[in-house]
């Protein structure tokens, strides 16, 4: 507590020396209100003598602060209505207040324009550390939701092959489930394997909101160092979208994104997707024949079981704007999918039949409601309950090698577990969000997110074993409570969380003491907590924002990973919650030259501090992951980055991060010796990462609607170790990464765009986890038409 309070009390002396450091300020302080009166959120205010621009808040609201004294011109500009501007004269150390009024227009300013500034405004608006990623740049793409998430700073995005493959996701050193994902801040915990974000297009989204280590109160969940929330599109008129890519290895991606919206207020909302691959791309393995045993050192060989395919549909009908809800929405989300088991935790392990399939079928509903009950009070309330269905399919007894070349035994078997296990996890969640101004400045958030799973199977080829028909149950509930304060350049929040487990499992045991005589008995184990955190972020002038935050966070084990996911996780039901205390400090400081040149700068630095770290490791024949307990785990790291845009024309950017994650247990159970591997680096971490890109759009190519867009992007990983480095591992065994992107996206107007794109240029082998190869050089084509 002490180290605490010193870390606290630096951050607020030096804020409140720079802040108090500023006397005889000018501030030119407005609104912007379109034709009906509402606030516009993130129009442009540009002061025109002195050339600097600012973005307006939630209400609408912009300030200009300094040392201004004289004739200054005021310019508004916003997507869909006309720009205007205002003239005001000021003398030193006086306030003005302006008002402005938007009309709409019938021609729109430039997409690329706009979602440079999007991404300025929702880094003023927060006083958190969080990135955000404009999904509707990227609708061209053939992206799905992780490999755009792979191009944020401090984020890696890890596969262990091709599409559908098992993705693990990474921020600031924290990876898996110690990051939670949430869609419109609904948790996708109950998701299941058909709705997974490498399986997600890209096209579903609006903006993708990335929280790095402190999460806030509205995102009721156990994140222990940082959520990701994925915001869909929204629109207020009737819309009709499709897409369709087709690359390498037989891959094929569509979507349809619909929205019907009619005057008396009903609503009705769809969208679909699909993916399938053969993934049937080339590795470097080495191959032992069958019969002879000769063995075949690095041959180059097709995966030849690896068939991935998913088909998925959201569907939503309700009433918007109505005096008893802004919006209440019935909904079901349905989808498949089917996915060939090509290896194991590692590629020495190759299967040839093994595969597994799933199915969602989850209903839900969602209730938003302003001035609930009483004014100034707001009110949501989202449930869903997966009802779906997963198989674990592996009843061939055979044994494969790399050339597709099998042996089959006679007796009954499988490749790994002779199974054909049926199983539902029954998993729901309800989340309940109120949120109450009770002054101009002050405002508390309420919320609880419930969540229940209950794993019911059986497996037809062994129905009497009792081990199938034990209990495997848990429920989640975590209430929060927040406080937020908002004026002027300051913008705090401070919050409580609860949180609450109980699983209910069997144990065996040896009830009479005999070789071999088995019995079960019934267990149930709790945890209950309280965790607590602050954000705070102050702007020195409309340019430069500083931000610091802390949380002591808890995550609660997750089902798959107290049970198992019955595929390459092994499940450890002596698993412990996970704490950690979270750092962050950062800045943001960003400026335009000549209005046409616009700077972007971001610089943050994080500390964690875990307990009973969970992190993987391979059980003991190293032939599947099971999870496990790291008595104490610290990260230290920074992160950067910078963008430059021109115009409409040319954007640019590059991140870079680096992170010092260490074992810092220094003594293991029951030893009084330090331990051999503290304060070694942990393994199987990426270390030093990084991206880079640029685009360039030509506009009016042949005819005046016709633009030609040219992006680059590249990837930056450093070796990194698998072992520990003090038992013998003195060498980084996972290599190098650079991979190269390139697309073209050829737009004959706004309703339709075709994108030709090229991943892995040059070829590179690329190695997300060990020896797992993926992918080389692939091209895809997509083709997106807007119908209205």
């Amino acid at each position: 507590m002490q180290k605490r309070s010193i870390y606290f009390t630096i951050i607020y002396c030096l804020f409140s020396l720079l802040s108090f450091s500023q006397v005889k300020e000018s501030k030119i302080n407005g609104v912007v209100l379109d034709q009906t009166k509402k606030p516009v959120l993130g129009a442009t205010v540009i002061n025109k003598e002195s050339n600097r621009g600012v973005i307006t808040d939630s209400n609408g609201q912009f300030t200009f602060s300094g040392n201004y004294d004289g004739a200054y011109t005021i310019v508004v500009s916003y997507l869909g209505y006309k720009t205007t501007n205002q003239s005001v004269n000021i003398n030193l150390g006086e306030s003005k207040s302006l008002s402005f009024v938007l009309e709409e227009s019938n021609t729109e300013l430039d997409e690329v324009v706009v979602t440079g500034k999007s991404m300025v405004q929702h880094v003023k608006e927060r006083a958190y550390n969080v990135s955000v990623v404009d999904a509707k740049k990227l609708h061209t793409t053939s992206l799905d939701m992780g490999h755009a998430l792979d191009r944020v700073s401090g984020v890696r995005v890890r596969e262990s092959g091709g599409v559908g493959s098992q993705m693990s996701f990474s921020l600031n050193g924290f990876k898996g489930n110690q990051v939670r994902f949430f869609i419109d801040g609904v948790p996708m915990d109950n998701f299941g394997s058909s709705f997974q974000i490498n399986n997600i297009p890209i096209n579903l989204a609006e903006r993708i909101e990335v929280y790095k280590g402190v999460v806030p109160v509205g995102l009721g969940s156990d994140a222990l160092g940082g959520a990701v929330n994925i915001i869909t599109n929204t629109y207020k008129k009737n819309h009709l979208e499709a897409s369709y890519s087709y690359g390498s290895f037989n891959t094929h991606r569509s979507s349809v994104n619909a929205i019907y919206v009619a005057k008396s207020g009903f609503t009705a909302q769809i969208n679909a997707f699909q993916n399938y691959s053969d993934n049937n791309y080339k590795v470097n393995v080495d191959v032992a024949d069958l019969n002879t045993g000769e063995y075949f050192p690095d041959q180059t060989v097709k995966r030849f079981h690896d068939t991935y395919h998913n088909e998925s549909v959201i569907i939503n009908m309700g009433v918007v704007n109505k005096s008893f809800a802004d919006q209440l929405l019935f909904g079901i989300t349905l989808g498949q999918n089917y996915r060939e088991i090509q290896t194991g935790a590692r590629i020495v392990s190759v299967f040839g039949t093994w595969h597994r399939k799933g199915n969602i079928i989850m209903p839900s509903i969602k209730y938003k409601k302003e001035d609930f009950i009483v004014k100034d009070l707001d009110f949501r309330f989202n449930a869903n309950i997966n009802l779906g269905q997963e198989k674990n399919i592996d009843t061939i007894n055979r044994r494969y090698n790399w050339f597709g070349d099998y042996k089959e035994y006679d007796t009954p078997g499988g490749e790994r577990s002779y199974s054909l296990y049926k199983y539902k996890n029954n998993a729901g969640i309800s989340t309940t969000n109120l949120s109450y101004k009770i002054a101009e400045h002050h405002n508390i958030v309420l919320s609880n997110t419930f969540n229940t799973f209950n794993r019911i199977g059986h497996n037809e080829l062994n129905p009497n074993n009792e081990t199938y028909e034990h209990p495997k149950k848990t429920i989640k509930n975590i209430t929060g409570l927040g406080y937020d304060y908002k004026k002027n350049n300051w913008n705090a929040s401070v919050f409580l969380k609860q949180y609450f487990q109980q699983n209910k499992f069997a144990q065996s045991y040896n009830p009479s003491g005999n070789y071999g005589d088995v019995a079960y008995r019934n267990h149930i184990n709790k945890f209950n907590s309280t965790g607590y955190g602050l954000a705070v972020t102050h702007f020195l002038n409309e340019n430069l924002q500083l931000k610091a935050s802390y949380e002591k966070s808890y995550r609660l084990p997750e089902s798959n990973e107290l049970f198992g996911d019955v595929i390459n996780l092994q499940g450890n039901i002596d698993l412990k919650p996970e704490s950690s205390d979270n750092y962050n400090l950062g800045a943001s400081f960003w400026f335009l030259l000549n209005k046409k040149h616009q700077f972007n700068i971001n610089t943050s630095g994080f500390y964690r501090k875990a307990k009973d770290f969970i992190r993987p490791r391979l059980n003991s024949n190293q032939t599947m992951q099971v999870m496990d307990n790291l008595g104490s785990v610290t990260s230290a790291g920074i992160e950067a980055e910078i963008r430059y845009q021109l115009d409409n024309r040319l954007s640019a950017g590059a991140n870079l991060t680096y992170q010092d994650l260490r074992n810092n247990t220094k003594y293991e159970d029951g030893q009084t010796v330090v331990s051999v591997v503290y304060r070694d680096r942990i393994p199987n971490m990426p270390y030093l990462y990084g991206n880079a890109d640029v685009s360039y759009t030509f506009s009016n190519l042949w005819k005046k609607s016709h633009q030609l867009s040219i992006g680059y992007n590249t990837l930056y990983v450093h070796a990194f170790y698998l072992y520990w480095p003090s038992l013998g591992s003195n060498k980084l065994d996972v290599p190098e990464q650079i991979s190269h992107d390139i697309s073209l996206t050829y737009s004959f107007n706004k309703n339709f765009q075709l994108t030709l794109e090229c991943r892995n240029l040059l070829d590179k082998k690329l190695y997300d986890n060990f020896s797992l190869q993926k992918p080389g050089r692939s091209f895809t084509s997509k083709i997106k038409y807007t119908f209205f």
